[in-house]
């Protein structure tokens, strides 16, 4: 007997023979024992079965950098809160940013990491959790930008990748060059996001008409292109020699100028890769609304012509992932004049719904599911997740056509601080099953 049973899903699986087709996909004990086409009469005897209107189904969702805040900021996010969140988004698998924000001490030791992997295992342990945390590591003591941290013990134990944050952009061209040849070796990659500190400094908005009408000062694109360019000179300095094998991931890319550089360095053949916040390709600095905080995120909400790069970088591969850059804050961080308010929003549950609802016009759905999937998981060199009978499940359940509207008494994360609140989006996730867990959202479709 099944555990759980797909009813019609369409199968979003680029390789394999049904990818595009109708199917039954069934799940026992936590692997796909059924992948079939054909038609079932009576269907296969299970616990539990899905059924809606436009069921898809894919590999579950990757997302490259979430900040959690515990411990010490378990007012904004905990492990328990991310993993609701993350699963109602339809995220299998999520890799936790080092500090989580609000200053708390960065993971950057052994004992650190290990607290992450405990928290994961707990969560995989306890009824309902659907979601796999990986552990990142900071790439310089403190995040302070300047001494390297331990990063052969801590690789050992068992982090992923490494990184400051998006908070902490490296300042130091030898701290950057040096983190990538000392990564290099180990295979792991280093994930920066480009900006000039010195450009951006005291910068609220995006640098431009709709800056200067509100009276705040901007952050220019300038300050995150002329970073890039710079790390990407020294992305190529640090692969001089053979098979030297120095990667670097950009986060967060918001300029056209970024994207044109980033087109370059591919082209060149660069081993780089970079990913966007999905809510840039919603908002514009001139649509987003003055002052609100909710709004307030670094790198800030761009010109339409940026956004239009983006969509394109997208679509032709340039850029290669889609990620939530979900930053919880607590009311005290976020209700206040705008120039005090902290930097960020959540984006766990809306990610894939705002990609839906503001680039699928622009790209079809398959090429959108690629960078919530396949992609973000090459940065890391991690494998993909297939619909094929005997692998072990991990997977996602939407809808494409359903429509819904985020509200902050329905949202599972603990923060409040999305700019989605009371706007209709456009596709919903219906749950998620990672080995033989699965959502609590799944059972309302279930019979």
């Amino acid at each position: 007997m099944l555990d759980l049973l797909f009813v019609a899903a369409h199968l979003h699986d680029p390789g394999h023979p049904l990818h595009g087709r109708r199917c039954h996909v069934g799940i026992s004990g936590g692997r796909l024992a059924l992948v079939t086409d054909a038609d079932v009469t009576p269907e296969p005897a299970a616990a539990r079965v899905v059924r809606a209107p436009d069921l898809h189904l894919s590999a579950g969702f990757f997302d490259l950098g979430v900040a959690i805040g515990e411990p010490h900021f378990e007012s904004r996010e905990t492990f328990a809160t991310a993993a609701a969140a993350a699963a109602r988004g339809g995220f299998t698998e999520v890799l936790v940013l080092p500090g989580g924000g609000g200053g708390a001490a960065p993971v950057q030791t052994r004992a650190a990491v290990t607290y992450v992997q405990q928290r994961a295992a707990d969560g995989q342990t306890s009824a309902g959790s659907a979601v796999r945390f990986w552990p990142l590591a900071a790439a310089t003591v403190d995040a302070a930008g300047h001494d390297l941290t331990e990063m052969h013990d801590l690789h050992r134990a068992g982090t992923v990748a490494f990184t400051d944050g998006p908070d902490h952009p490296l300042q130091r061209a030898e701290v950057l060059v040096r983190a990538l040849q000392y990564l290099a070796p180990l295979g792991a990659v280093l994930l920066n996001r480009s900006e000039h500190a010195g450009l951006s400094a005291g910068g609220q908005w995006h640098e431009g008409a709709a800056a200067t009408a509100l009276g705040l000062r901007g952050l220019p694109a300038l300050a995150e292109y002329v970073a890039l360019a710079r790390d990407l000179e020294l992305l190529a300095y640090a692969n001089q020699g053979a098979g030297s094998g120095a990667r670097l991931h950009i986060s967060q890319v918001s300029a056209a100028e970024s994207v044109a550089l980033l087109r370059a360095a591919k082209a060149r053949g660069l081993p780089v890769t970079a990913d966007i916040a999905a809510h840039q390709l919603a908002f514009t600095d001139a649509t987003a609304p003055p002052f609100d905080t909710n709004f307030k995120v670094r790198p800030p909400f761009r010109s339409e012509a940026d956004r239009q790069a983006l969509l394109a970088g997208l679509a032709d591969g340039t850029l290669d992932a889609v990620t939530s850059a979900h930053q919880p804050h607590e009311p005290e961080s976020k209700e206040l004049e705008f120039d005090l308010a902290e930097f960020g929003v959540i984006g766990l549950e809306t990610t894939f719904s705002a990609l839906l609802t503001y680039a699928g016009a622009a790209l079809d759905l398959d090429t959108l599911l690629l960078k919530l999937t396949a992609a973000p998981r090459a940065v890391l060199g991690r494998p993909v997740p297939h619909l094929t009978e005997g692998a072990e499940a991990n997977l996602t359940a939407f809808d494409p056509t359903a429509r819904w509207t985020p509200s902050p008494a329905t949202t599972a994360s603990k923060a409040r601080n999305s700019p989605f609140f009371g706007i209709e989006l456009r596709g919903r996730v219906l749950g998620t099953v990672c080995g033989a867990a699965f959502s609590p959202d799944l059972l309302n479709g279930t019979e």
